[in-house]
């Protein structure tokens, strides 16, 4: 199909930024699911359907013409963050990390403590006794979870006055994302592994409505809340689904031909190859509808397109994304990149090509 896509990169930058400003960190997930759906909610698309499942992950259903050979799309919502595993003595919180990073991406950075009444309390991620006028060692003592801590603040001095404020065992610490968009067209912010993944299938969608356009097959996305610890895309999809379409990031770094102003066509991970059909398919579509892409393989990586194959799914599974840069850390992004997935997305969606 050779109709005219576009893809509007401000209307997707504006959804970015508000998916990456509400927090959901892996196992809360509420304000996000409901910032999604009310996005896609707007965008009023004749014949869609969106739903929650009982795991809280969205399901978000779209006719297509065909029926005979379903098609999935999933990227997820769920990031990186910290819970409470303990008050210390001095009131100051010992953490267990949500997802795995370095405990350097994440020192001195502004975080807010959810209490189990839905108040936020504002802390700090540094290690134990950080000032280099008192500790002459902190320069070059290792992070472990033992070291780092969370500051409040709140007048505390011990565990009682902590656990006084409504702050227990279990609550959920969100790191600050701190999101900038330049004039330049990059995204900076914390959490774009996956948001941006999602962000290019609002872009996808919005591109295909408003050009009066449905896609070919029946679609069925999935916008998964618990991905970055392993299962998120393992349940939810048709049992005849045909080919499933993984939205993720694309690292890079060294030995790495991903970028920030291309697509990234993901052929193999830590899970293996991803099936041979879908990859020619997603290369042969960017390849005739110039989309800049890249194709690459990432050793330390994987997908709910792998979550979805081990728990038992018979789809064909590809991956794709944006391409971000200093990923589980301070991560960017280009608005290029984000056009670009989305665009390679649209065309697989109106593919006829089974």
């Amino acid at each position: 199909m050779t109709t005219d896509l576009k893809i509007n990169p401000d209307t997707m930058t504006r959804f970015l930024a508000g998916l990456l400003n509400t927090p959901s960190p892996t196992g809360y997930y509420v304000e996000a699911i409901e910032y999604v759906a009310g996005a896609f909610g707007e965008l009023d698309v004749p014949g869609m359907k969106i739903e929650s499942t009982p795991k809280g992950a969205l399901l978000i259903k779209w006719p297509g013409e065909d029926q005979a050979a379903p098609r999935g799309l999933t990227a997820h919502v769920d990031t990186l963050g910290l819970m409470v595993k303990e008050i210390k003595g001095n009131g100051r919180l010992k953490t267990t990390m949500l997802g795995g990073y370095m405990w350097g991406a994440v020192e001195f950075e502004g975080v807010t403590i959810r209490t189990q009444d839905d108040r936020r309390i504002r802390g700090t991620v540094l290690p134990h006794n950080p000032s280099v006028h008192v500790n002459r060692e902190i320069r070059d003592a290792k992070r472990t979870d033992d070291v780092m801590e969370v500051r409040i603040d709140a007048r505390v001095t011990n565990a009682e006055e902590t656990r006084a404020l409504g702050i227990g065992v279990g609550e959920f610490v969100f790191l600050d994302p701190r999101v900038e968009v330049t004039d330049t067209g990059f995204i900076r912010s914390r959490h774009l592994d996956d948001k941006a993944g999602v962000a290019t299938i609002f872009g996808a969608v919005e591109a295909l409505h408003n050009a009066g356009l449905r896609p070919i097959q029946d679609v069925t996305i999935l916008i998964a809340n618990y991905e970055e610890v392993g299962h998120g895309g393992s349940s939810g999809f048709p049992v005849d689904l045909a080919e499933l379409l993984a939205i993720d990031m694309g690292a890079i770094g060294p030995g790495q031909a991903s970028d920030e102003f291309s697509a990234s066509i993901c052929v193999k991970d830590s899970g293996g190859p991803y099936h041979f059909l879908m990859n020619n398919k997603l290369r042969r579509l960017a390849a005739t509808y110039e989309i800049a892409h890249q194709v690459d393989i990432y050793p330390y990586y994987g997908s709910d397109g792998t979550a979805y194959w081990r728990s038992g799914g018979q789809a064909r599974v590809g991956l794709v994304g944006p391409g971000v840069d200093a990923s589980h850390a301070y991560e960017r992004t280009h608005e290029d990149s984000l056009v670009h997935t989305a665009h390679l997305i649209a065309r697989y969606m109106l593919d006829d090509e089974t």
